[in-house]
């Protein structure tokens, strides 16, 4: 049961061949038997998810069903969960109980949607290796002793070990496409403005997206028909029509142009996981696909460049966590002063402060112009170079990661290090881009991932992309043996 796709399961429920309370109550068998050894789950909602499953079939005996009526899932704890504590992986937040949901949340709801529980992350989603967790490190499934990647490594690594049929993830600099890769599942960021923000706490609000973390594209192209959409609440929603992500899914490809930059399959990129890319990349070429040489010559800025802007935005959005209102405060704070030193101090883990530290010195009177407006200004010309790409090209493949999942603890004292991880994706999420990253084989026994990237609010063609490579192709359907 619990190999079975999302769509697969979908069928399953309509079809009568099982209850959603039964297939609810198997993955609550399956978190509690396997997570202990993963850390993917921070909460379970287990007595909600049941009354969930039973509301779902009861929907479904009165012919009032959507196609995702009574399919489990799990939420990346980076979204407000009414009644659930949703705690961004952060002690801050330790103690903080959402009085609402998400737009996510709630479109999920409103579509039948049962929810197991709140999956583990980095910290207020600032890592690329799920290290950063005040609750512990999540583990690869693939190889306990290697990080699943991150932000959203706790929903895929759920995902990866078939705890979770699907997940939903957020992407700020490729925080759902690193971690999908590293654990062999498709995780697709969409364009900016094509998921609600709102109810979703905030690291960098120009870059973060919501996502789904699934088997499959055809499973992702049925979470994406629930979950986009205009939002009233959500100043930076944008209002256009959401088409049928699964209609267009087995278009042929005949004809397709594939951009290939020079950028991402230079130094850097480990010789193994090139391989694997560019043999997925082959396969398109005899589906009837033609590659295409391009540049992407400011790529290489795109790093420095939001290292500048997304943690001067953490830093804005951060200085709300201040002890007073919600979440932690520090025991007998000597008066206000002390109070918001040690509550922040406290609260916050080594990468969060760190972060916040950059962030505030680049917005700091006198660097804000040298560091913050130059970095705004470097954005644009990637934007540029993406827009140029687009005017010869459908999509642009490339590695989504430059190396297979490192070990645990391998880059915990070398930052930089650690954000060279996401070199292929941030550049999307500067010019606000959807991708999308697809398992596409092994190195060294573990996932690697194939990225697409698309023009603007052009999700279904990356879905149609990914959705033929996957059937010629079984590497999403691969589990780790030990979850099998």
């Amino acid at each position: 049961m619990h190999t079975k796709t999302l769509k697969a399961l979908s069928d399953a429920l309509s079809a009568g061949e099982l209850s959603s309370q039964e297939l609810t109550q198997h993955f609550l068998d399956r978190i509690k038997q396997h997570d202990p050894g993963v850390n993917s789950f921070i909460t379970v909602t287990e007595e909600q998810a049941l009354a969930q499953a039973k509301a779902a079939d009861e929907q479904r005996a009165a012919g009032n069903a959507t196609a995702l009526t009574g399919v489990p899932i799990a939420h990346k704890d980076i979204f407000c969960t009414q009644g659930v504590k949703t705690s961004c992986a952060s002690k801050m937040l330790d103690n903080f109980i959402a009085p609402y949901n998400a737009t996510v949340v709630e479109k999920m709801n409103d579509a039948g949607i049962v929810t197991l529980g709140k999956t583990n992350m980095d910290e207020f989603a600032m890592g690329s290796s799920n290290e950063t967790s005040f609750y512990g490190p999540v583990k690869n499934p693939w190889s306990t002793d290697h990080v699943p990647g991150g932000s959203s490594g706790g929903s895929a690594a759920a995902v990866a070990a078939r705890l979770a049929p699907a997940a939903t993830g957020t992407d700020t600099g490729g925080s759902i496409r690193q971690p999908a890769s590293l654990c062999g599942i498709t995780g697709l960021k969409p364009t900016y403005g094509r998921v609600s923000r709102w109810g979703m706490i905030a690291f960098a609000s120009s870059l973060d997206q919501a996502g789904p973390m699934t088997q499959t594209a055809e499973d992702a192209a049925l979470l994406m028909n629930a979950m986009a959409g205009f939002d009233p609440k959500d100043s930076t929603s944008t209002d256009i029509e959401v088409p049928d992500y699964t209609a267009d899914l087995n278009q042929p490809l005949n004809g397709l142009r594939i951009g290939l930059p020079k950028q991402f399959f230079e130094d850097g990129l480990d010789a193994e996981v090139g391989k694997v890319v560019q043999e997925a990349i082959a396969l398109y070429e005899k589906l009837g696909a033609t590659l295409v040489d391009i540049e992407l010559p400011n790529t290489h800025l795109s790093i420095p460049a939001y290292y500048v802007v997304a943690p001067a935005e953490a830093s804005s959005n951060l200085s709300r966590f201040d002890g007073v209102r919600f979440g932690y405060r520090c025991k007998d704070p000597a008066d206000l002063e002390d109070l918001y030193k040690r509550s922040r101090g406290e609260g916050f883990g080594e990468e969060v402060k760190r972060r916040i530290m950059i962030g505030t010195y680049a917005l700091s009177a006198g660097y804000y112009d040298a560091y913050y407006l130059k970095a705004q200004k470097v954005r644009r010309l990637i934007k540029n170079d993406f827009d140029e790409a687009f005017k010869s090209v459908d999509v642009i493949m490339g590695p989504t990661s430059p190396n297979a999942g490192f070990k645990l603890g391998e880059k915990a004292s070398d930052p930089v290090s650690m954000y060279l991880s996401d070199i292929y994706t941030i550049s999307v999420n500067m010019a606000g881009l959807p991708g999308i990253s697809i398992p596409a084989g092994l190195s060294n026994r573990l996932p690697v991932g194939l990225q697409i990237i698309g023009n603007y609010f052009d999700e279904a063609r990356l879905l149609n992309v990914a959705h033929r490579y996957q059937q010629e192709t079984d590497w999403h359907a691969q589990v780790p043996a030990a979850f099998a």
